[in-house]
């Protein structure tokens, strides 16, 4: 439940942005929570081809989400197999490679930074914990510089946060996701979901679980955790003897691959504390009425915040921290080409993550065939 305010923060942080495809709001608000935990990121020229936008919902601390918000979308970038016009590779590669930036004395030092409370006597920052000096030199490719240190042993924090990032690159949409924040599209009005929320009710999450040597007790993993990916939480990936994405908790994500039509009006990313309050329909249901007298997106994100927060505390829905981004598609005479996105090695394809709300595509009627829905690649099982 988290520890609550007598009344909620409800000031808010806002922005608007645009480029020639694409024009976005966002909004987060602290609410009822005693500290604010959410972050994000949104880069509408990434580069000259691409836009880039995430939600991070940190959890024990909010250093891990800040992390990501400052570096995600760069290493998405750094990454060769983008220069090559493999997004989707480029993605999966840029989650997992948030847990390894976070280890060691470079590492540690970062999320120090990030940080705002240190507790100098007993070495916690924020959900990290503190490593004596290890023998072990966790030395890093890339310019992630090694550094030595009292902390070269840090192994990572044991805090974490979900991470739900969209890339849009010509034509082509890519949805990655790990946790429970969720990303929907408008096409025509109908929500789709284009990302899994990742809860140990889900058999392939209690499988990869289980077998990894972790429990489920009351709905959280190891009793703990009541989501099942994430980066950061590294005391849940301490299995040596399997690679990061058969971990507990694994930050690969589900990834999902859209190409955009004249029918996508808008996508909205959001933290859980929005869609604890409202299904993924009931928002963009409620995201259109506001564009009939409301351009300013950023404002729409800030009703909709409104909406969600709760009078009390009482049902414990309505309380969280609430992030929310919205893109909304320009409309164009012709789309463009999009660059082809090269299959990620050791991925399968998965059943598409469809709201709740939603019937497959291929079963609604007037809606995309099934060779227009969401190509969804996830770990192998």
């Amino acid at each position: 439940m988290g520890v609550y305010l007598s009344t909620p923060k409800t000031e808010k942080f806002s922005e608007d942005g645009e480029n020639d495809r694409l024009r976005y709001g966002l909004s987060s608000m602290q609410g009822w929570r005693a500290t604010m935990e959410d972050a994000h990121a949104a880069y509408p020229g990434l580069d000259s081809s691409s836009s880039f936008f995430g939600v991070y919902d940190g959890h024990g601390g909010k250093v891990v989400a800040k992390f990501c918000a400052k570096y995600l979308h760069l290493q998405v970038l750094k990454n060769e197999e983008y220069l090559t016009g493999d997004t989707v590779t480029s993605v999966q590669k840029a989650f997992f490679r948030m847990d390894e930036m976070m280890r060691g004395q470079r590492g540690w030092r970062e999320l120090a930074v990030l940080g705002d409370k240190i507790n100098k006597f007993s070495g916690m920052i924020e959900g990290l914990i503190w490593s004596p000096r290890g023998s072990d030199a966790n030395g890093r490719i890339d310019d992630w510089v090694f550094e030595d240190g009292p902390h070269s042993d840090f192994s990572g924090p044991t805090s974490g946060c979900t991470a739900c990032v969209a890339v849009v690159r010509n034509n082509r949409l890519v949805v990655a996701n790990a946790g429970d924040s969720r990303c929907v599209i408008s096409r025509k009005g109908q929500a789709y979901n284009l990302s899994r929320d990742h809860k140990p009710d889900l058999d392939a999450e209690r499988e990869r679980i289980l077998k990894a040597g972790g429990f489920i007790h009351a709905g959280r993993v190891n009793g703990s955790l009541n989501l099942t990916r994430a980066i950061g939480d590294m005391e849940f990936k301490q299995n040596k003897f399997l690679p990061a994405e058969k971990q507990i908790v694994t930050a690969n994500p589900d990834i999902n691959i859209l190409e955009l039509c004249e029918d996508d009006d808008f996508i909205v990313l959001a933290c859980d504390g929005v869609w604890d309050c409202m299904s993924s329909q009931q928002l963009v249901d409620f995201i259109h009425d506001q564009l009939k007298e409301e351009t300013k997106l950023s404002v729409i994100c800030e009703r909709v915040l409104d909406r969600c927060l709760a009078p009390s505390t009482a049902s414990g829905e309505g309380c969280d921290n609430m992030t929310m981004i919205l893109v909304q598609f320009k409309r164009t005479a012709t789309s463009s080409t999009s660059v082809e996105d090269s299959t990620p090695s050791k991925t399968t394809v998965e059943d598409p993550p469809l709201s709740k709300d939603a019937e497959a595509y291929s079963e609604v009627e007037g809606h995309p065939t099934p060779s227009e829905a969401p190509e969804t690649r996830g770990p192998e099982t």
